[in-house]
């Protein structure tokens, strides 16, 4: 990356692409709470070209697009089933609670990052009983972060939606990696989002661009999220300048971010391969990296750092690699996780490799090398 660190802690940090400064510095604006923004509809008219549905609307972030689906679609009062650990039910400040005033109820995802039906239908509460809150929503997440960025696939999604629908509630996905899993299983983003009635998905992330998501769905309930986005501060108005970037990241041409992201992928499981044969690494196994996400756990099976607690030994080897200017984060069950992305080259993974044998060395968690 450009200040010499190999930044891993996220695909957040990604800077735009030349081609996405060129076009931001050009673009054609309006005023788009007036609607009359031509680059932000182009964007938004793209997007739900690519995701198959009939609208889509721009918003700040994957968290305000997740927050207005919930708005446009359940009652207050309404419940929200959700994976447990997902960015819908941990990482989003409550909002679904204080803004839109539904509950959660949250379901263990399993290894491969999908909710068991049968859990789903044990879970169900309709509004029959008055002690309970009423299932107005189905949420997943793909990829599933919790799980390592595990991609989910179509016929998943449509047993979701099939059992969601015959309870006329709806499927929203939470799509923040969509292109991500898309490119995992060789599919397209448009079959991933089928059967589900909404999806969110982030352009800030592995797309590179500085700033932004889009919500895609019916036109109807998209309208319903416009006014959402408006209640909640998120009307821009010479938005055509970030929304340029997400159309470059969105094209079909070299220049575009989603074929790319095969890269990513190659890079993340060289990274797992390499650290699943250093000694002290546990938890990791590489046929499981299917997208960017690596995670993996630490323990030192003898000397000093064998009597420090898994989160102290974690602490010190993310410290050690800082010193090394490689980037990872402290990630769930006492987990480091390392993600990469647009700027991280196949030559910033060896050297990030050669650092974590180095901190594991210097840390005490792996043995003296020769």
């Amino acid at each position: 990356m450009s200040d010499g660190r190999i930044d891993l802690r996220s695909d957040t940090v990604t800077h735009p692409s030349p081609a996405m400064y060129r076009a931001m510095a050009e673009a054609e604006l309006g005023d788009d709470v007036f609607g009359d923004d031509p680059t932000v509809n182009a964007l938004q008219a793209r997007a739900a070209e690519l995701l198959g549905k009939e609208a889509a609307l721009f918003v700040a972030s994957g968290t305000m697009g997740n927050l207005v689906s919930v708005m446009a679609q359940v009652p207050r009062g309404g419940q929200v089933i959700a994976p447990a650990g997902s960015h819908h039910a941990d990482w989003e400040a409550g909002g679904q609670a204080v803004v839109a005033g539904a509950s959660l109820r949250t379901l263990e995802p399993g290894a491969d990052g999908t909710l068991d039906p049968l859990a789903i239908r044990d879970a169900w509460r309709d509004a029959s009983d008055a002690h309970f809150a009423a299932t107005s929503l189905v949420v997943i997440e793909n990829s599933n972060a919790r799980r390592g960025g595990q991609p989910i696939t179509a016929i998943y999604t449509s047993e979701v939606a099939a059992l969601a629908h015959e309870r006329g509630v709806p499927l929203h996905v939470d799509g923040a990696r969509l292109f991500n899993a898309a490119v995992a299983l060789d599919t397209t983003a448009a079959a991933l989002a089928r059967d589900a009635d909404t999806v969110t998905v982030c352009l800030s992330k592995g797309l590179a661009c500085p700033v932004g998501s889009v919500v895609a769905g019916p036109r109807d309930v998209v309208r319903r999220a416009w006014r959402a986005r408006k209640l909640l501060g998120g009307g821009m108005r010479q938005a055509g300048i970030i929304a340029a970037a997400g159309l470059v990241a969105l094209g079909d041409g070299p220049e575009g971010m989603i074929a790319r992201l095969a890269d990513d992928h190659a890079n993340a499981r060289r990274l797992a391969e390499a650290l699943a044969g250093m000694p002290g690494v546990v938890g990791l196994d590489p046929a499981t990296v299917r997208t960017n996400f690596v995670v993996f756990s630490i323990a030192a099976s003898g000397g000093v750092a064998a009597r420090l607690s898994r989160l102290e030994q974690r602490a010190r080897v993310l410290e050690t690699l800082a010193t090394e200017g490689v980037l990872m984060v402290p990630f769930t069950d006492g987990t480091i996780r390392a993600v990469t992305h647009y700027g991280v080259e196949a030559a910033d993974i060896e050297r990030a490799i050669g650092a974590c044998a180095r901190a594991l060395e210097a840390c005490g968690i792996a043995p003296t090398m020769v």
